[in-house]
């Protein structure tokens, strides 16, 4: 089931969760990235395990959700539909790595696969922006793409650019590509 599994990455404020949204309302499976309910549940709370506070502690959090997102929906996926995720399992050992220099990324990225084609998000000033919940600026959002770019075929994947166009077109380029194998 796995290699139903869409792995949606990049650059943060990149439109991917918008993308994500997208996917949704044309009837697809979609997971919500870990980050933002990590995030939005933090702010709601003591707000310990912030990435501006404690990316380590963040990025440990994100691990056992995107994990979890992936268990369940390999339970819970039927059919021969695909389910999207907005950012998973990588981009958070990614972000642990960073943050504590433990390598945590080859046997996670091993153990929970999504399926071959992996699409980016590239860098993109003109629809970044911060939030309550994106409180990094852009020069640290396309670092982490490049991070990520560089990672993945590393990892045997294929990445495939999004490309710069209005959300519908981007989603019909992804359901085209993956159609084409």
């Amino acid at each position: 089931m796995r290699e139903r599994f869409v792995l949606v990455t990049g650059c943060s404020g990149g439109g991917k969760s918008t993308l994500i949204e997208e996917l949704a309302r044309r009837g697809h499976r979609t997971v919500e990235e870990p980050g933002r309910r990590i995030v939005r549940e933090e702010l709601a709370g003591e707000g310990g395990a912030l990435p501006w506070i404690d990316l380590a502690a963040f990025a440990r959090r994100a691990i056992r959700m995107a994990v979890a997102d992936w268990r369940s929906a390999r339970v819970g996926a039927g059919g021969d539909g695909w389910t999207f995720f907005d950012r998973g399992v990588i981009d958070a050992a990614s972000a642990f790595e960073v943050a504590t220099g433990r390598a945590v990324l080859a046997p996670l990225a091993r153990r929970y696969r999504y399926g071959p084609l992996v699409f980016l998000a590239p860098p993109w000033p003109e629809i970044h922006a911060g939030d309550d919940e994106r409180r990094h600026g852009f020069a640290a959002a396309v670092e982490e793409y490049e991070r990520l770019a560089d990672i993945l075929p590393a990892l045997g994947y294929e990445t495939r650019l999004l490309p710069k166009v209005p959300v519908a077109e981007r989603a019909s380029f992804m359901l085209a590509a993956l159609e084409c194998g």
